[in-house]
């Protein structure tokens, strides 16, 4: 069992048990559940089995387990946030203090280790933004957009080998041809520009992806599947970007499933 299928799978437990008054039956599978997903919230074994000798303490077990998921998760979602809006202004010492902070006080082991990769990542992009040089374990376009900082920050983009092979590997995920991508691979200005237009496709795609989800969800909740429908229709009728083509034909086929099954 992995936390992602543990963790839904005690969500549910906690609803019915919290939320929905049901009684809490102390079976094998739920002790085992209880047990196992105490430890992953850093609730030791014995504490854990302590509380399963009883129904009150098993019930506060739950749902310190369950405080301790969401904590976690809403720490990490802020903390994301806030990091990712300074690393877009070039403040990598800032946004690495944050992802600290975490560190300093969250107990889920799972939120630690990616607290950890998060601040590995940001200290690779802010070696990148110091030099220029990239690195070939970080992602790539999180790398395009340090390059760019750099560009605006009064550095010359260097078309090294390494920079021309990772434009040429994400142009075309930005619905590049190429025939654009070496046309424009022939001149410092050529691949700045290439560059940024790589990532202004992204910009723009993730925002009107965001934007037509937003007024889906809406429609959909609301019980308009039709109009809901059309929202990702209208996406698809001006989206390049693979990804988000993509990711609108799946939320329009779970837009169908939902009207074949009303």
């Amino acid at each position: 069992m992995t936390e992602e299928t543990d963790w839904e799978e005690l969500q549910t437990l906690a609803q019915d048990v919290l939320e929905s008054g049901a009684p809490l039956e102390l079976t094998e599978p739920t002790r085992a559940l209880l047990s196992r997903t105490a430890k992953q919230v850093a609730i030791s074994q014995q504490d854990a089995e302590d509380a399963l000798r009883s129904l009150p303490a098993a019930t506060s077990l739950l749902r310190e387990i369950r405080q301790r998921i969401r904590d976690g998760s809403r720490r990490r979602g802020k903390a994301l946030s806030q990091a990712y809006r300074l690393q877009e202004k070039g403040d990598f010492t800032g946004a690495q203090q944050i992802m600290r902070d975490v560190l300093a006080v969250e107990v889920v082991p799972f939120y630690r280790e990616q607290a950890k990769i998060t601040l590995e990542n940001m200290g690779g992009l802010a070696e990148v933004l110091a030099t220029g040089r990239l690195n070939p374990d970080l992602d790539d376009r999180p790398q395009l957009a340090v390059l760019a900082q750099r560009v605006q920050q009064g550095h010359a983009l260097e078309p090294t080998d390494d920079l021309c092979a990772l434009l040429r590997r994400t142009a075309p995920t930005a619905a590049i041809s190429k025939a654009e991508i070496e046309e424009a691979l022939k001149s410092p200005e050529g691949a700045e520009a290439l560059m940024g237009m790589i990532l202004s496709r992204f910009r723009e795609s993730q925002d009107r992806f965001l934007r037509s989800m937003y007024r889906m969800t809406s429609l959909r909740d609301a019980g308009d599947l039709e109009g809901a429908r059309q929202q990702m229709r209208d996406v698809l009728t001006v989206e390049i970007v693979p990804q988000y083509r993509r990711m609108a034909e799946e939320q329009l086929r779970g837009l169908d499933n939902l009207s074949s099954e009303s």
